[in-house]
């Protein structure tokens, strides 16, 4: 188990700046429009899982596996597992933040975008059932 860990290093150093991010208390900022628009934070929902996906994959790349759809499979159960927990977390221990369907849509959403860019640039490379 610590050697498939050995290469999720930076997920998991990622893993708790989300969890940071999520569970931080931030001032009330002032009831007028501000630099940010409305739905901001679902798009930083969507890079932190993003950049949280990448290093998934880097990390499954870096421990030089096969990658299977079994792979896929678990890297989107734990991003679910994950985000779903933080909202749950928002909402029924930190509750100064508040549990959106959105935000793990928006999560959810990032990951669906890093998943489809892997299949889409690395089909050849690892899933060539063809053998000459």
């Amino acid at each position: 188990m610590f050697n498939k860990l050995k290469h999720q290093k930076w997920t998991l150093l990622w893993a708790f700046v989300v969890m940071a991010f999520c569970f931080a208390k931030f001032p009330e900022g002032p009831k007028e429009p501000s630099l940010f628009f409305e739905g901001f934070d679902k798009v930083v929902h969507l890079g932190l899982f993003f950049v949280l996906s990448v290093f998934l994959f880097l990390g499954k790349i870096n421990s030089k596996t096969n990658f299977t759809y079994f792979t896929f499979f678990k890297i989107i159960v734990c991003t679910a597992l994950f985000g779903g927990g933080i909202e749950l977390l928002q909402k029924y221990v930190f509750t100064y933040r508040g549990a959106e369907w959105w935000d793990f849509i928006s999560d959810m959403l990032g990951v669906s975008m890093v998943v489809f860019c892997f299949v889409v640039l690395n089909f050849k490379t690892y899933f060539n059932e063809t053998k000459n």
